[in-house]
């Protein structure tokens, strides 16, 4: 299977952030998947049909596979029928980021311009770490989550799978925030939070 060889899953929003970067890191991409033809076609990208049906051309194609989807449950959801079909995830890493040596980053993983990753932080697979977010040392984050533009996650914070914490939001150290959990964009969070909880505000609260 091809590293360098692409397709997109997505092609809109999200997807095209996605695109630009696997561009500019010198990747083919060689088309993407959507439900129908996209209208808008501002990478010139070969439609291949759609990933849930078995006229879908890209999985006889030595290409891996990029998820340009921000909703964590259908990303999620989209990895493991790649997985089924034996295809991989590939891991997307803008050039501008800074990255730890000693931090470990799963498969299928998007980091986006100017983010930070600090030493002995554990990224899961199928995670969005989005523009400019700062994840500070030895932070846990389990499969798909999505950290948005500007975040910073404090040293030792752990973030349950499918979580997604908003834009300019702050995580104080050593908090500990379940899965399927929604962060409110600016929101600070100063205590735990259950797993399937809504958090808003600063101080953050429950609603």
């Amino acid at each position: 299977m091809s590293d360098k060889k692409i397709i997109l899953i997505g092609y809109s929003g999200h997807a095209y952030v996605v695109a630009e970067t696997i561009l500019e890191n010198g990747y083919e991409l060689i088309g993407y998947s959507e439900k129908e033809e996209s209208k808008s076609n501002p990478y010139n990208l070969l439609y291949l049909g759609f990933e849930n049906e078995e006229t879908f051309t890209g999985w006889r194609t030595d290409a891996s596979f990029a998820i340009g989807i921000g909703d964590n449950k259908i990303r999620q959801n989209v990895a493991v029928l790649i997985e089924t079909r034996g295809k991989t995830t590939q891991t997307i890493i803008h050039k501008t980021s800074h990255l730890s040596k000693n931090a470990s980053i799963g498969c299928g993983t998007f980091i986006n311009k100017n983010v930070v990753v600090n030493a002995f932080t554990s990224i899961g697979k199928n995670v969005i770490l989005n523009t400019g977010c700062i994840i500070e040392h030895e932070c846990v984050l389990y499969d798909a989550v999505h950290i948005a533009p500007g975040a910073v996650l404090a040293g030792n914070v752990t973030v349950g799978e499918r979580t997604f914490v908003g834009a300019n939001s702050v995580i104080k150290q050593g908090i500990v925030i379940g899965k399927d959990v929604i962060i409110g964009a600016g929101t600070v969070v100063i205590n735990d939070v259950p797993d399937g909880k809504k958090v808003v505000g600063n101080p953050g609260r429950i609603i």
